[in-house]
Formats: structure tokens, C-alpha cells, sequence
């Protein structure tokens, strides 16, 4: 499966849902960055479900276990291996539906892509549980971002239609970054996090569920550092963004507001500020041209709906080609998008930390 990235860095997830253990391999680390084990688990935790009907049942400990590439505390420069063991599978949920199309799920088109030998019990190497790995790898490049003085962070935005405060694009401190890191619900706003609450018990309660939209940011980073076309920031954090599941769409600073705007208002005009270039505004969300341009990066990540839900639906079976009813049984978000929100920052650290490495002088 191509579960691979190639850039700076070069990091490979595995695993599927209910194996034995999923995991990740990272090249290319710089060697000798101090890395706090404590924090990995504290960003980790942020991923886990939790108790408070906003998520799924299932309690993974998802506690990473080093095979290689830190030693004493810091990176040897060598691949750096994880395992995280699963240990609360319940694959007997998934025995009447294996080959039953799951509705917005990748059962039917895994079984073509792989001539039905894919592991289908939870979704496999498709499903959610793949976070859990990304998450550390994003952790670990947190730390080395943390380093050179840069800042990541990200929050709810909105869940079907409630909306959170969003982050200022041109004033946003490394300080509210990491101050939502530490609310158990991630909004900005105490009035949002009540009516998303009460909006994902609702779905819950009538067997459906909910998506949303994650905002994410970064502060400190560089100017200069990127490529055009094909190479770019942009380019590079969609696609680490992608490998999670359930996202849908991705927009930088105005994103698809700007094709309502006229050139004169969408335009960030330069300026100078104590002997610095910066922009006035930051409608480009900090990425001009594929290339940093010194303000603050700041994306938004649209997912879809939990697919999996209680009630019952339309499907097909891809092995007997006939129609059926189709109820899905196990434990499921009602709303993955509080669980997302490490996700979205794992992939733009990795994101960062790879574009940092592919210029050596600030690497």
C-alpha cells in the first residue's frame, strides 16, 4: 500500500484497525533533537477517545514503544521506529458485514484495489486508527519545530453550521496556539464548545453523526522556505492532511472566499515593521507561491461525517452482487472532528519539519 512520503523527511505508516500493532518509520531526522517522551504522550492523548459521548468506546492506550532512532533521549539520525499494540479490538462486530459495502467507507473500492486480500475487519489499513501513528510521528516534529522557535496549532472551527471563534490571520501568538491544546473540547470560544457538544449528543442519540471543519496554524516559521508548482507548502501539507481520513477539502487563508473578492480586496499589501517585510493583511494565509512568506500559515480542513452509523442503510454485497439491508454494529464517533484536531497539526509539522530539512542552512 503506498502509505509512504518522501520529502525532507521520509516516514511510512502500518498496520491495519484490528492487527496485532500499527506503527510508523521515519528517515532522514536530524540527530541529537532532545525529545521528551512526556509530551509525545500528552499530544497522543489529545487523539484518544474520550468519555464524554463525544467519541467512540473503543479505549486504546496507544502507548508508542521505541524499537529505534532515539537513544538517551535524543535522536540518533538513524530511522526512528514506533509500535503502538492494539488491545481493544472487538473484530466479531465487523463478522456480518465483510463483504457488505459500508456506505462512504472504503470497503468496496479497497476489495478492488487490492482483490479482496486487504484485512477489512474496522476498515483496515483504512481506517482512523492509522492517526494514532501520524500523531506520534507529528509529535516527535513538534518537538524539533519547537526547537527552532516555531508554534503549531489548530481548533474546531465549526461542526455542522456552530461555529467557533477563528484565529486572527495576521495576530495569532504562539501563546493561544498552545492554550487550546490544553481544553479537552478544542474551541476557542466556551459558547461553541456547549453547542457542539450538544449538537454531537443529538446525532448520537439518533444514531447519525456529524463533520466539521478544523483550523490550523503555524507561527514562527520562516520566510523563503518552499518551492513552486509542484514542491510547494501547499502542496506538501494537502497531502499529509489527506492521509487522514475523512477529510474532504483543504483551503489556505481565504481559500474559496477569495473568488468572491475583487483583486484589490483579496491582495495582501507589503509593508515595513521594525525593518521587517510583512504584509498588511494575510488573505494568502502565509504561502505565497508555494513559499513561505513569513506570516503566519493558517489552513482549514473540511471532514465528512462519522460514515459509520447505527442506522440502518442501503448497500450492496460485492462478493454475491445483491442488494441488502446493511446495520452497522461496534463503537464509532458520532463526530470524529475533536479527535481530528492533532491530526491536522501532526500533518503540518511533519509538513514543516520536511520543507525546514530540504533547506540545509535553516534545517
Amino acid at each position: 500500500m503506498s502509505s509512504s512520503y518522501n520529502g525532507g523527511i521520509k516516514f511510512s505508516l502500518f498496520g491495519e484497525s484490528h492487527g496485532r500493532g500499527i506503527g510508523v518509520v521515519i528517515d532522514n531526522l536530524p540527530s541529537g533533537e532532545p525529545i521528551d517522551m512526556d509530551k509525545i504522550g500528552e499530544f497522543m492523548a489529545r487523539r484518544a477517545p474520550k468519555k464524554d459521548g463525544t467519541s467512540t468506546m473503543r479505549n486504546e492506550k496507544d502507548i508508542p514503544e521505541i524499537l529505534s532512532g532515539i537513544y538517551e533521549g535524543r535522536t540518533t539520525g538513524t530511522p526512528l521506529a514506533a509500535v503502538i499494540y492494539n488491545t481493544d479490538q472487538h473484530s466479531a462486530d465487523y463478522g456480518n458485514i465483510s463483504h457488505i459495502a459500508r456506505p462512504a467507507h472504503a470497503d468496496y473500492t479497497g476489495f478492488l484495489r487490492y482483490n479482496g486480500a486487504n484485512d477489512p475487519r474496522g476498515g483496515g489499513h483504512f481506517s482512523g486508527r492509522i492517526t494514532a501513528p501520524l500523531c506520534f510521528a507529528g509529535a516527535v516534529c513538534a518537538q524539533i519545530l519547537e526547537h527552532r522557535g516555531i508554534t503549531t496549532g489548530a481548533h474546531i472551527r465549526s461542526i455542522k453550521g456552530i461555529s467557533d471563534s477563528a484565529f486572527h490571520p495576521v495576530n495569532i501568538t504562539a501563546a493561544e496556539l498552545e492554550s487550546v491544546k490544553s481544553r479537552p473540547f478544542p474551541t476557542l470560544s466556551i459558547d461553541a464548545e456547549s453547542q457542539m457538544r450538544e449538537l454531537i449528543n443529538s446525532a448520537r442519540m439518533n444514531q447519525d453523526s456529524v463533520g466539521g471543519i478544523v483550523e490550523c496554524a503555524a507561527v514562527g516559521f520562516p520566510a523563503g522556505i518552499g518551492s513552486p508548482i509542484l514542491d510547494g507548502l501547499e502542496n506538501i501539507i494537502s497531502r499529509l492532511v489527506f492521509a487522514i481520513p475523512a477529510v474532504k477539502g483543504i483551503e489556505f487563508g481565504n481559500g474559496f472566499a477569495c473568488a468572491d473578492l475583487f483583486g484589490s480586496e483579496n491582495n495582501d499589501e507589503f509593508a515595513m515593521d521594525n525593518g521587517k517585510i510583512v504584509t498588511r493583511t494575510n488573505n494568502h494565509g502565509g504561502i505565497l507561491g508555494g513559499i513561505s512568506s513569513g506570516e503566519p500559515i493558517i489552513f482549514r480542513v473540511a471532514f465528512k461525517p462519522t460514515p459509520s452509523i447505527s442506522r440502518p442503510q442501503k448497500s450492496v454485497d460485492f462478493k454475491e452482487l445483491t442488494e441488502q439491508e446493511l446495520v452497522i454494529k461496534g463503537r464509532h464517533d458520532p463526530c470524529i472532528v475533536p479527535r481530528a484536531v492533532p491530526c491536522v497539526e501532526s500533518a503540518l509539522n511533519i509538513a514543516l519539519v520536511s520543507a525546514l530539512l530540504e533547506n540545509p542552512k535553516l534545517g
